[in-house]
């Protein structure tokens, strides 16, 4: 295979270090993330537990759906690091849109869980009210929660991985929809009579749930239809095709995602008394051009045509 007229090495595309990313830091990270979910989720269903505190137990179960996650990339990270092969001549890198959808899933079925038992309980008579021992746990997850997601998403830009992205912001989200179920079982522990505010704080929490899976999966929805470069996107690739030397017009330009990068082919109107070396040298100027100042556009098919 040729990748911007150069033959690639082990011809496939993936064999750009860019392309691959490092597995190994994502694998090292998304471990670390698991790890620190599983002592969270057992925590604070303890610490729910003993403090009788609903809105904690659900914020419990958000890690360990975090924990599936976190098992979805793992699983999923050497099949799409994976190179093209007779049967995926394009690659692998569609995987990782259909992990990110499973995580989005995960994401939804925990927030319609939680937020089905709070309002079905929602006027149940508490035998014991919450106590301050369960504040703990939405506390602690906070803290470590943002902590994880600050590693996880900046790992996740640098390797260009959705994937990552979408389990960072999961991080985030048990972090932030910690901070409903703190103030109900504060609420509720401080004053005992409102220990209904414990179950909209669970309530809060999956519809806070519901609204990042649902930013997680639409983006690679897109991907697995073939959606193609924004508007913008698409006026960038336009602009720098024309901004080549000896490239007259530019037409039919369609582009497809591939994972966090592009996919483009083009035609290009060239002078037609042009040799057939100084129009393939013009494509190459372009190919090259895309690649290296275009939006995140990693190949090129240039179609070329005589100015008439």
């Amino acid at each position: 295979m040729y990748y911007m007229g150069k033959k690639l090495k082990n011809e496939t595309l993936d064999s750009k270090p860019e392309i691959n990313g490092d597995a190994r830091e994502i694998k090292l990270i998304t471990w670390l993330g698991l790890i620190t979910n599983l002592m969270l989720s057992g925590f604070k269903f303890l610490v729910g537990t003993l403090g009788c505190s609903q809105a904690v137990i659900a914020d419990a179960f958000h890690s360990i759906s975090d924990v599936s996650t976190d098992l979805a990339v793992l699983f999923g990270v050497d099949y799409w690091s994976a190179p093209p092969d007779k049967n995926h001549p394009y690659g692998h890198r569609k995987i990782e849109a259909v992990i990110t959808v499973v995580i989005g899933v995960i994401l939804t079925g925990a927030a319609i869980g939680i937020g089905y038992r709070a309002l079905a309980t929602i006027r149940e008579y508490h035998l014991r009210q919450t106590a301050w021992i369960a504040v703990t746990g939405p506390l602690i997850s906070i803290i470590l929660k943002e902590i994880i997601y600050q590693f996880t998403i900046k790992v996740g830009g640098r390797v260009k991985s959705s994937a990552l992205i979408a389990n960072a912001w999961h991080h985030r989200s048990d972090a932030l929809s910690s901070v409903p179920a703190l103030i109900a079982v504060s609420v509720s522990t401080w004053i005992p009579e409102w220990a209904f505010i414990d179950h909209l704080g669970a309530m809060i929490v999956s519809l806070f749930i519901l609204k990042v899976a649902w930013d997680i999966i639409k983006p690679s929805l897109s991907e697995l239809v073939d959606c193609g470069a924004t508007l913008k996107e698409h006026g960038q690739i336009r602009q720098i095709s024309l901004d080549e030397e000896g490239v007259k017009g530019v037409h039919a330009i369609r582009t497809r995602k591939y994972g966090s990068y592009l996919f483009v082919d083009l035609h290009i109107l060239v002078d037609a008394d042009m040799s057939v070396r100084e129009g393939h040298q013009i494509s190459e100027n372009v190919k090259h051009a895309l690649v290296e100042r275009g939006p995140a556009v990693l190949d090129v098919v240039v179609h070329l045509e005589p100015e008439e």
